[in-house]
């Protein structure tokens, strides 16, 4: 594996992906950054600009993004007390105290070297464990692949709602929309409505963009936009935590990173989860009940712990962790590339490439938002009807683009439609992407089975393997239904 990793850092320290990483790390800092904004966001904008590039550029801009918005997350945090990225929110309690007292900067050079060791751990992670799970699961058929996807699909819905039945619900909205078009087995219409243009399918780049960037758009022109006047006005630099400083939350930081990867390796938990038990180990740490750097550490190396955590998952199983992983998913399939076990096996040279690529770009976003700080806070004060504007205009390019076709701009706007009233009465829209992208595999082992065990059900439950996950699967489902009835409960008391 070493001599692998080693050569692939020769393709990767190349010109054009140096050029590339560096653009999806400044990118990712910058939507990271910015409250409204989400790197899953900027991942669907620059989704459309990769087609031109080969699988392992495309892929490193795009992961590039990804890195560089959960580590940038924490500058709003702490500067503004408002969290840029859900993963972030936990660095507000003592970031942001810190910053009024004036240690702006080593808040944010803690926040930073926490991120940076956090994801670096979780890439080492990612490099050891992946190869292990691929190999294991070489050994599914179709029958175990669905009970997989089913598991995925449970955990996800379940997982990012409040409440399970609207999570469900979600999810039963992208399998539905996976159904338009030719049967893949049959090749007769479905859900068509003697509309020529749905034979084809909806296409998943447009419906993508559409569910994730325009409720939001949607919702930055419709709130007032308040100046915000504050910290963001003074001279600000990066100011690293001393040798000392480093030792005494080493053991912390190591400890919140693991928490970190293990969350992230759990299809539908995410960096938010993370991070509030990361500033739990901080606060049980840290000496003084007032804010202090542990406090900061602690959930930072947690959130992005999850970005190597959340790859297994995809890379050995074609489970996405997160919604952000989901999106990567989607562009690896767009690519040519089926992740799951089969990618070790037939593309190895883009596996380590994946892999060098994820420490260099760590190594970028450190020098990039520690040397660029000044820069980013400025960016805080951009105003966002300009913004947004742009946004939505390069979305629209984006949706054309992927096949030349107007249709698609429909289809974008029909999902940002369907995505904003599901957002405005609290239905989660990660979970009908995922059942998007996770359908089709999910339909195409479950009728594959049917037919190796000639329409016999019981392929389904002799595998031992798929007996598992189907236990697992009801056990995520009674774990969120207790914890639905819990909170409704608690809010009845009130």
């Amino acid at each position: 594996m070493v001599s692998s990793i080693l050569h692939a850092f020769g393709s990767v320290l190349t010109p054009e992906l140096l050029l590339v990483m560096l653009l999806g790390s400044v990118v990712g800092i910058v939507f990271g950054s910015i409250p409204g904004l989400t790197y899953s966001m900027g991942i669907i904008l620059f989704l459309p600009m990769t087609f031109r590039l080969s699988p392992l550029a495309a892929i490193s801009l795009l992961l590039g993004v990804y890195i560089g918005g959960m580590t940038g997350g924490s500058v709003a945090a702490i500067l503004l007390g408002i969290p840029g990225t859900p993963s972030a929110a936990a660095t507000v309690f003592d970031g942001y105290p810190l910053a009024k007292k004036g240690l702006a900067g080593k808040a944010l050079g803690t926040a930073l070297v926490a991120s940076i060791f956090g994801g670096l751990l979780s890439v080492i992670t990612l490099m050891i464990v992946a190869p292990l799970i691929a190999n294991f699961a070489l050994n599914f058929g179709p029958a175990e692949i669905f009970a997989l996807v089913l598991f995925g699909l449970s955990t996800i819905c379940g997982v990012s709602a409040g409440n399970i039945l609207k999570g469900l619900v979600s999810g039963c909205i992208g399998l539905l929309v996976m159904t338009i078009g030719l049967d893949p087995v049959m090749g007769m219409p479905r859900y068509t409505f003697g509309f020529s243009r749905l034979i084809a399918g909806v296409d998943l780049l447009p419906f993508m963009i559409g569910m994730f960037a325009i409720p939001q758009i949607v919702q930055s022109f419709s709130t007032t936009e308040v100046k915000i006047e504050n910290i963001t006005s003074k001279k600000i630099k990066t100011v690293y935590p001393s040798l000392k400083e480093l030792r005494r939350m080493f053991w912390l930081t190591f400890r919140c990173a693991l928490i970190g990867i293990g969350i992230g390796s759990i299809p539908g938990t995410g960096g938010p989860v993370a991070a509030f038990l990361g500033y739990d180990q901080a606060r049980r740490t840290k000496k003084s009940e007032g804010p202090a750097l542990e406090g900061i550490a602690g959930p930072e190396a947690a959130n992005n712990g999850v970005t190597g955590g959340a790859l297994i998952p995809m890379f050995t199983l074609g489970i996405p962790g997160d919604a952000a992983t989901a999106v990567l998913l989607g562009a690896l399939m767009i690519h040519g590339l089926k992740p799951g076990p089969l990618l070790f096996s037939q593309h190895a040279d883009f596996v380590y490439g994946v892999y060098a690529a994820l420490i260099v770009i760590h190594v970028i976003v450190l020098f990039v938002q520690g040397f660029g700080i000044r820069f980013f806070v400025k960016i805080l004060n951009f105003r966002k009807c300009y913004l947004f504007s742009t946004i939505l205009v390069l979305c629209t390019i984006g949706a054309y683009a992927v096949n030349n076709n107007v249709f698609d701009i429909y289809v974008m706007f029909f999902a940002g439609l369907l995505a904003f009233f599901m957002t405005k009465y609290d239905y989660p829209v990660a979970p009908a992407v995922l059942a998007l992208v996770l359908g089709p595999v999910m339909e195409d082992s479950f009728r594959r089975a049917l037919i190796l065990s000639q329409g016999s059900f019981n392929i389904f439950v002799t595998s031992p393997i798929s007996l598992v996950f189907y236990s697992l699967t009801v056990l995520i489902l009674i774990g969120q239904i207790r914890r639905s009835a819990k909170n409704a409960g608690s809010g009845t008391g009130k």
